[in-house]
């Protein structure tokens, strides 16, 4: 069974997010726009009228979960079912510095947005998902997920726990029809990016059409073979993927493992 071609957007008031629900609305589906700053989202929605959304907002912060359960609701109602769930908001901290010299209290912040606010809002999508008998959920992730940094420990430590939490999800409710997906968009030119030392003087971006467009092949079951993984937009193209998903997953490739030294390692 398809799941309905209907979004909720999560950090959708600017940047990837707002990228993202436009991309999507572009492509048909209907939408659920949920973020903190709800003058941001009334932006968004009223530009996605233009492609003929009637985009719904909902001014949620991710962190606040009766609020966030209020707000699923709403959009479960809205849409008649949400089909896919993407999972978006995040932050990053307010200094490029090494572990010791960020501010302890900042690390956590972005910890516990980019963790416990995804966790949060797929507590509450789920059910009806899985009631449904489909359901998918796209976590945008980033590289310094699984790649060690020499800054933004706390941002490198919530990507690492998003990817984990991608491949319990799929575990557990694969045959119960649920699809889950890890997506780095690349360095998109966003508030958040243009802000970080290290990009200061990059002159190469990720377009956000190639996250949009990895986002609409998910949501349209695409890309189903690879719940479960990571893909990367600007480097990753559709066409790509899906010819080689069968040997991504016969390597048990892009996903978050353990690698051992050879098959008689015990902890492999």
């Amino acid at each position: 069974m398809q799941p309905p071609r209907t979004a909720l957007v999560t950090g959708a008031g600017r940047g990837i997010g707002a990228a993202v629900a436009a991309h999507l609305a572009r492509a048909g589906y209907r939408l659920a726009l949920l973020g903190r700053t709800r003058a941001h989202l009334e932006d968004v929605a009223a530009s996605l009228a233009a492609h003929g959304s009637d985009a719904l907002v909902l001014a949620v912060d991710v962190l606040d979960a009766p609020a966030v359960r209020t707000a699923v609701a709403q959009a479960e109602q809205h849409l008649d079912g949400i089909g896919l769930l993407v999972n978006n908001a995040g932050v990053i901290e307010h200094d490029e510095a090494d572990f010791v010299g960020t501010d302890l209290d900042d690390t956590w912040r972005v910890i516990e947005t980019n963790v416990r606010g995804p966790l949060v809002v797929t507590h509450a999508v789920l059910p009806a998902m899985l009631a449904r008998g489909s359901g998918r959920v796209l976590n945008i992730n980033s590289g310094s997920g699984h790649r060690p940094q020499d800054a933004y420990t706390g941002y490198a430590i919530s990507k690492g726990a998003l990817a984990r939490f991608t491949t319990q999800l799929d575990r557990q409710y694969r045959a119960a029809g649920l699809r889950v997906l890890d997506l780095a968009p690349g360095v998109v030119a966003t508030s958040m990016t243009s802000g970080m030392p290290v990009h200061a003087d990059r002159t190469q971006w990720t377009d956000p059409a190639d996250v949009g467009e990895l986002v609409r092949a998910f949501g349209d079951g695409e890309l189903d073979e690879l719940s479960g993984r990571f893909v990367r937009a600007g480097v990753d193209t559709v066409d790509w993927l899906r010819a080689r998903a069968a040997a991504i997953v016969a390597a048990d490739a892009r996903t978050l493992r353990l690698v051992g030294v050879g098959p008689d390692d015990p902890v492999a």
